[in-house]
């Protein structure tokens, strides 16, 4: 062969046989996707694919040859975590400022090694090192094969001659190829909560980040969508799910690199906070999870939901306790008369708890509103003179279980607390206290603070066994970021979310399986962090039932029914069975006066129980099926169905109170076995009603999944829930 005639080979790669020898591939692999990344002859570890698996996976090689873009000249635009200050020219996952002040950073492969945990998780652990600095990062990805999920982390360490800031310590970095990336992001306040936003992403970086320190998601939760070439829809389209688990500050970096692939780089917020890492201290970052699924967000959103269940949500695949709230009823103005008298309330209703919140403690200053008391966790004599303890008892005797709010990472300037320990309090000392609803934050950065946090929540069950139900609220943000007990301010926003999670493993090593609600004002706080140690959250104050569809359908996307708690409140002008069929859609409660009830209202409430507990299991743990979605049609409806395919529960409602709108066309479900028949009957008629639907019809799945089912709702039908059987 010419010399000539082996350029030209050389130059269209048909001759990469060498190059390719000195490689090395690391897949990653679940069910259905692979992550594949490989070693090149330099030892420097790229990403080569994320995707729908090959069955040949020796081709995997063969994908960079395939795309003839415009140089990288970094080499490292591919890179799962890109250095900084060396040849990398693009957003780094790692800065670093080493021992004798210089700032450049190198990453080479050093090994890995992958180790099968269960039948189900494989761990594989890389290596790389700085050629010539003693610094290394371990990159962990944790795989789950049935739920084709992955977590993925980083481990940092060195042994340098003196401490090394981490300027930035990102827990992840992946690389998305496709002709255009659409990105679902998702915004919010209070009581306006998981607001979804489209749009394509163009060149240059788009971040998603809080520096809120605690109560993080207000404005801004740490979930995604990419979807790659269009828009995915429920069915249809390549699209990754993305999210950190962490509750502080995070930061997700979108750029859209000279190449035109997508690089995402995930992990803690750096805001304000370089971290110094003493030689052999390892700082390990928090996982970020990401599945894909190349049939659209429905088989993305259900992959998630069974590996939140299987792996991640406390008590997953377990139960959970209907329940009555007090505070709407009675707000902070209560006594243990008028408690006791909502215990029955709860037992007319038929649910398992009875919930106390905000008001119950405080002495020399009384907890009788938001601005006073918060820290003061000693029962209030006058409103309770008998203390939790009767409470708990006279519960029991209703036959209903009791549970009791705390917010014990927060405190009022008016307060015993405030005034002994000024320095357990997160304010700055040369600047002017200001408060978000009257309330400071507690510094759980500091050890004594944990221990006293940790005790509120011993002593309540040591002083009451039985007590059966905590919910957890964290209402402010934090505002004069400084920790008396810190020595360097930098780690604040670290050690703070470092101190919650030791708080909360010490709660859960001795009681490892008391119910505990998420609460944060709503959804500041929703995190698959959080939930490892909460069966379910909170996902918005505002309970306005058509408010809450639409809140309630977004938060779907990433969290099973299971963990979603959902209450019938007075918010909203919709009738009560309206309210109730919409709270079913999860984890059902109620926060409202059962006495003033209506009679037939509180017969269906009545009613509407029973059947709940009859198909729960079913919206607990059933595969979800977004039907119709409330955006794009005048119907939301929403199909739950178990494993077996032999039952299934939908929720219908009417979403726009125009004239004549409703279920004009039939809706087309999906999930069901097309060869078996079923039924399909309405449960939660209201008295005095009957339904439009015939009971005893049966209908072939196919017939029900190709054509469709028409619920019947329109304006005097607004809420329709429909049980699915399959035919004896």
């Amino acid at each position: 062969m010419s010399v000539k005639r082996i350029f030209n080979v050389l130059a269209a790669g048909l001759l990469a046989a060498p190059a390719a020898a000195q490689t090395v591939s690391i897949p990653v692999v679940t069910a259905n996707n692979s992550l594949v990344l490989q070693v090149d002859k330099n030892k420097d570890l790229h990403v080569i694919f994320l995707g729908r698996k090959l069955s040949d996976e020796n081709e995997y090689s063969l994908i960079p040859r395939m795309y003839k873009q415009s140089s990288d000249y970094t080499g490292l635009l591919n890179s799962p975590m890109t250095p900084s200050g060396s040849r990398n020219l693009a957003e780094p996952a790692v800065t670093v400022t080493h021992a004798d002040g210089n700032n450049s950073l190198d990453l080479k492969y050093v090994r890995h090694t992958s180790t099968k945990v269960s039948d189900d998780i494989t761990l594989t652990d890389i290596l790389l090192k700085d050629p010539v600095y003693d610094f290394e990062v371990h990159l962990f990805y944790k795989s789950y094969f049935r739920e084709d999920v992955v977590e993925q982390w980083s481990s940092i360490r060195h042994k340098e001659k003196g401490n090394v800031i981490l300027q930035k310590y990102a827990s992840a970095g992946l690389q998305l190829k496709a002709d255009s990336y659409w990105l679902r992001q998702y915004h919010g306040d209070w009581a306006q909560e998981m607001q979804p936003e489209e749009a394509q992403l163009t060149h240059g970086i788009k971040t998603l980040d809080t520096k809120l320190g605690t109560r993080a998601n207000l404005f801004q939760p740490s979930v995604f969508m990419i979807s790659l070439n269009k828009p995915a829809t429920e069915d249809e389209g390549n699209v990754l799910y993305g999210a950190l688990e962490w509750s502080g500050n995070f930061r997700i970096d979108l750029e859209l690199d000279p190449q035109d692939n997508l690089r995402i780089i995930a992990g803690i917020n750096n805001y304000a906070s370089p971290y110094t890492l003493q030689p052999n201290e390892e700082f390990v970052t928090p996982a970020f999870l990401f599945t894909f699924s190349d049939k659209g967000k429905g088989t993305a959103s259900r992959q998630l939901h069974n590996w939140a269940r299987e792996h991640k949500l406390l008590d997953g695949k377990g139960t959970r306790l209907t329940l009555l709230n007090n505070w709407e009823a009675t707000y902070f103005d209560f006594n243990e008369e008028k408690l006791k008298a909502l215990f029955s309330d709860a037992k007319k209703l038929g649910v398992d708890l009875f919930l106390l919140d905000d008001g119950w403690f405080g002495n020399k200053y009384p907890r009788n509103n938001d601005r006073a008391g918060l820290g003061d966790w000693q029962e209030n004599r006058k409103k309770l003179p008998n203390g939790v303890a009767a409470l708990v008892k006279e519960a029991e005797g209703n036959e209903v279980k009791f549970g009791i709010w705390l917010e014990p990472e927060m405190v009022n300037p008016k307060s015993e607390l405030y005034e002994k320990h000024p320095d357990w309090v997160i304010k700055q000392p040369k600047r002017e206290e200001y408060y978000f609803r009257n309330q400071l934050v507690l510094d759980l950065g500091n050890p004594a603070v944990q221990r006293f946090v940790f005790d509120i929540v011993d002593s309540l069950f040591i002083k009451n066994p039985s007590l059966a139900y905590i919910k957890w609220d964290c209402n402010s943000v934090i505002y004069n970021a400084y920790s008396a007990h810190l020595k360097n301010q930098s780690h604040f926003y670290i050690e703070y979310m470092r101190g919650l999670y030791k708080i909360l493993e010490k709660i859960r090593a001795k009681y490892p399986k008391v119910p505990m609600m998420l609460c944060s004002g709503g959804g500041g706080r929703v995190d698959y962090a959080a939930l490892q140690y909460f069966t379910e959250f909170w996902p918005s104050d505002n309970t306005d039932p058509l408010e809450r569809i639409f809140m309630q359908w977004e938060y779907s996307y990433f969290y099973p029914a299971i963990s979603s708690s959902n209450h019938v409140t007075d918010w909203g002008k919709q009738p009560i069975k309206f309210r109730t069929d919409v709270a079913m859609m999860g984890k059902l409660g109620f926060d409202i006066v059962v006495s003033r009830l209506e009679e037939k209202d509180l017969l269906y409430c009545q009613e509407a129980v029973k059947h709940y507990q009859s198909v729960k299991g079913i919206i607990w743990q059933g595969d979800q099926y977004r039907l119709s979605h409330p955006r794009e049609s005048s119907v939301a409806s929403m199909l739950y169905v178990n494993a077996e395919k032999t039952s299934g529960v939908i929720f219908n409602y009417l979403v726009n109170n125009r004239y004549k709108e409703g279920s004009k066309l039939p809706i087309r479900l999906k999930g069901l076995d097309a060869g078996k028949k079923y039924t399909i009957r309405e449960i939660n008629l209201y008295p005095g009603t009957t339904s439009t639907i015939d009971a005893n019809k049966s209908y072939t799945g196919e017939f029900l999944m190709k054509i469709g089912f028409n619920p019947d709702v329109n304006t005097k039908r607004t809420s329709v829930v429909l049980v699915v059987n399959e035919a004896k």
